[in-house]
């Protein structure tokens, strides 16, 4: 999939992306970053720098392989590894978004992915709605844990961590990471007074089909 042409309008659709999740009560401060494929190379959040202080010119440019030394005035997310290894790998998706939802932050420090409790689930590429291994943030081990656990899913929760999805799109990345934190609330939810009735495998499979060309726009 091609990349994004770089320009003020791009760099201002993902400051916009960052506010409306601290609105939607998504992220919480400056915890989540978003990144973007380019044609040549990435876009991605500054680190420590609060989302309603950015300014276009702030956005970090860097390439999808390679060391963080952007030669801007200021430094890319700490977790730009994991970032960039999950764009150069998965040259379907075009977006990053991580992003610390507290419901799904809750079951990822349980360290257990969440089973097929709703046929939401399926928005994100399998049965499940996986989980990353805990590594420390901004590392090595934490970039190849995401590349592998979001080798042909769509979403993960991240151990003790957060959450982090893809998309074709900013808009269609918006939407599966609200989707992620519902999905995460309502198993909650049924876990308080028993546990939730899982779908089958073969009914997980029929939903996965239905949803080619589900949601948003690409």
């Amino acid at each position: 999939m091609t990349g994004f042409e770089d320009g003020p309008e791009l760099r201002q659709s993902i400051i916009d992306a960052c506010r409306w999740m601290n609105a939607r009560g998504i992220n919480q401060g400056t915890s989540g970053n978003i990144s973007v494929r380019l044609t040549d190379g990435m876009l991605i959040t500054p680190s420590g720098i609060p989302y309603d202080a950015l300014m276009p010119e702030m956005l970090v440019t860097m390439p999808l392989s390679g060391g963080a030394d952007s030669g801007g005035p200021v430094r890319p997310s700490s977790e730009w590894r994991f970032h960039q290894a999950l764009l150069r790998s998965r040259r379907d998706m075009r977006v990053v978004v991580h992003a610390h939802p507290a419901h799904a932050t809750a079951v990822a420090m349980q360290g257990r992915p969440i089973p097929a409790c709703h046929y939401m689930v399926a928005a994100f590429g399998g049965s499940d709605l996986p989980i990353a291994p805990y590594a420390l943030f901004g590392s090595e081990a934490l970039a190849e844990h995401m590349r592998r656990t979001l080798e042909t899913r769509h979403g993960c929760l991240m151990e003790s961590h957060g959450a982090t999805v893809l998309g074709e799109s900013i808009e269609r990345a918006l939407w599966r990471m609200e989707e992620l934190e519902n999905i995460a609330r309502i198993y909650l939810l049924s876990r308080q007074d028993g546990q939730p009735k899982l779908l089958s495998e073969a009914q997980m499979q029929e939903v996965i089909a239905a949803f080619a060309g589900y949601g948003p726009g690409r």
